[in-house]
């Protein structure tokens, strides 16, 4: 909800609808898959499948795929915390314990969810049914044209090393989550070209798309929130849904990001009593 409220240039957001979806498509997209991700006993994999299964339950489109293939691996390090060790730590030690069966629940999830510019791949294409690599394998032959593959392969470098200090530092100078949120999704996209974009429409389109968030960037931080800055957020905003253009991996980021912020700030997470008795996070 958090990232929904937040103005978000060519994304969906609770003030408009874009890309054949709405806020309420996200929302109960969230609601079916927290319970999900937060059960104790799963596998990687297993919360993958089984959110993107409890997704196809309550909407007919991919709403969270990106989402989902970042905050699994989020949430299972989380109830493996032990004292005295980082969430990223903890993160490492699971990413390299995946298994062949956590990337063929994940490709089965990845064909349900049908998400679009997928394209074909030379090898290891989401067509196999019976992959014969381990889920990071899988994640690091894709890492050079996917940033979500990418964080896999680096610990997650561009959530925890872009996004949250970004997340953290806005919000100690605002004391708005909403606007920190959007300022973490436009340093996001300023420093790393949209993957989905550039699948789509082209390299050269997500680095222009790049450049004026990065513009962007330096005028909120130079100006702060006001009413001038709304406006060229606004403008932007227009444009890219205009020409349908939707940086759908820096939201999943920022989702991510948000996500590490919540647990770094829970030390609870270590006994995995952040979650609720439902499920949700």
């Amino acid at each position: 909800m958090a990232e929904l409220r937040a103005l978000k240039p060519g994304n969906v957001t609770v003030h408009n609808a874009a890309h054949g979806m709405c806020a309420l498509d996200f929302e109960l997209s969230a609601e079916a898959i927290a319970p999900v991700l937060a059960q104790a006993g799963l596998s990687v994999g297993e919360r993958i499948l089984g959110a993107i299964q409890a997704t196809r339950r309550v909407v007919d489109c991919n709403t969270n795929l990106g989402i989902v293939l970042l905050c699994a691996p989020l949430v299972h390090a989380a109830l493996q915390l032990r004292a005295g060790h980082s969430l990223r730590a903890a993160l490492s030690e699971t990413l390299g314990g995946l298994e062949v069966g956590d990337a063929q629940l994940a490709y089965e999830a990845i064909r349900l969810a049908e998400p679009g510019g997928m394209g074909v791949a030379a090898e290891h294409d989401i067509s196999e049914l019976n992959p014969r690599l381990t889920l990071l394998q899988a994640m690091r032959a894709a890492a050079r044209h996917d940033c979500i593959a990418y964080q896999y392969v680096s610990d997650y470098a561009d959530v925890f090393e872009v996004a949250v200090p970004q997340y953290y530092a806005s919000l100690a100078r605002w004391g708005s989550e909403t606007w920190a949120t959007t300022a973490t999704y436009l340093d996001l996209l300023a420093a790393v070209p949209d993957t989905h974009i550039a699948r789509k429409f082209g390299r050269q389109t997500a680095q222009e798309v790049s450049a004026e968030a990065s513009r962007l960037t330096e005028t909120l931080d130079r100006q702060g929130t006001n009413k001038h800055v709304l406006a060229q957020l606004l403008r932007f905003d227009n444009e890219l849904k205009q020409k349908g253009i939707n940086p759908g991996t820096t939201a999943d980021l920022t989702v991510a990001a948000l996500t590490v912020g919540w647990l770094q700030d829970h030390s609870e997470c270590a006994s995995g009593h952040v979650f609720h008795r439902t499920g949700t996070l």
